[in-house]
């Protein structure tokens, strides 16, 4: 029951751990450049021998990047009971779509075939997948990283007045206020708990028990979220800053030789799962 409280533990989006490893080292614009390559690829590949390829490759980032492979396995424990019902929906009705493949069980307007089965554990490996390469890249690049090297990689779209700033300082300020929320939330059902509230009663297949437990603290999650959004907005004027403005660059960013290989490893990953012809 412990545990069912610690939620910064499975909250790996968002957090920064500096081992200085070489992924650490990476012009964030070429990291990011690299991640979501292999994400958009992760997401097309529809394939067994693909998707475990890209399992062992995401696994093996954590290593090279020094950060423990617990905390990839940790930030798939929250989406767990999505994956449960992603996958139920898609094996119960994804027979009636799929022109192809041997049926096993059909009742009504329930067809179970060996296409509905492959799409599960596809779409299962993608998850797992996209999970680890979100945990690595926001592990190993800090919020100042992540927002100077979107902002240079989207800079080419300043030109038809995108607002390329204010984009990434917005993606920027949710990926870090992920964690954020995750503590206020972990203090609210302590807080709940201590005045007898049912949480971690229930086990992490009961997933509507643990929906319905959720509920007393919607409202002041909201209300906290509210609050930390006015603190922001407060500090970033008393700072005088003025969105809309041309701003100057104080970090200067130059690629290196292991900037390039990294973004040529992420390109040819991707390119082997989208059109290396896998038999199944």
């Amino acid at each position: 029951m412990a545990g069912e409280f610690e939620l910064t533990r499975n909250i790996t989006i968002g957090q920064y751990i500096p081992t200085h490893s070489l992924i650490h080292r990476l012009d964030p614009r070429f990291k990011l450049a690299a991640f979501t390559i292999l994400i958009l690829a992760i997401a097309f590949c529809d394939t067994y021998i693909g998707n475990v390829i890209a399992v062992l490759f995401c696994i093996l980032m954590f290593p090279v990047s020094k950060i423990p492979i617990s905390y990839g396995l940790s930030g798939v424990k929250p989406a767990i009971p999505f994956i449960i019902i992603l996958a139920v929906l898609q094996l119960l009705f994804y027979g009636q779509v799929a022109s192809s493949g041997t049926i096993y069980f059909s009742y009504g307007f329930i067809i179970i075939s060996s296409e509905s089965i492959r799409l599960v554990i596809v779409s299962i490996l993608r998850f797992i997948e996209v999970i680890f390469l979100s945990s690595v890249l926001t592990l190993s690049t800090s919020t100042t990283e992540l927002t100077h090297g979107m902002e240079r990689l989207l800079g080419p779209l300043e030109k038809i007045k995108f607002p390329v700033h204010a984009f990434s300082l917005v993606i920027t300020i949710a990926v870090r206020f992920v964690p954020t929320f995750a503590m206020e939330m972990e203090k609210m059902m302590k807080a709940q708990a201590s005045r007898g509230a049912e949480f971690g009663t229930g086990g992490w297949w009961q997933i509507v028990k643990r929906t319905k437990d959720m509920f007393p603290i919607i409202v002041p999650l909201f209300n906290v979220a509210l609050a930390r959004a006015e603190d922001l907005v407060l500090a970033m004027e008393a700072r005088c800053y003025v969105p809309g403005e041309n701003r100057t660059k104080f970090v200067h960013y130059h690629a290196k030789a292991n900037d390039y290989l990294a973004l040529a490893v992420g390109i040819v990953v991707a390119a082997v799962l989208l059109w290396f012809p896998f038999p199944f």
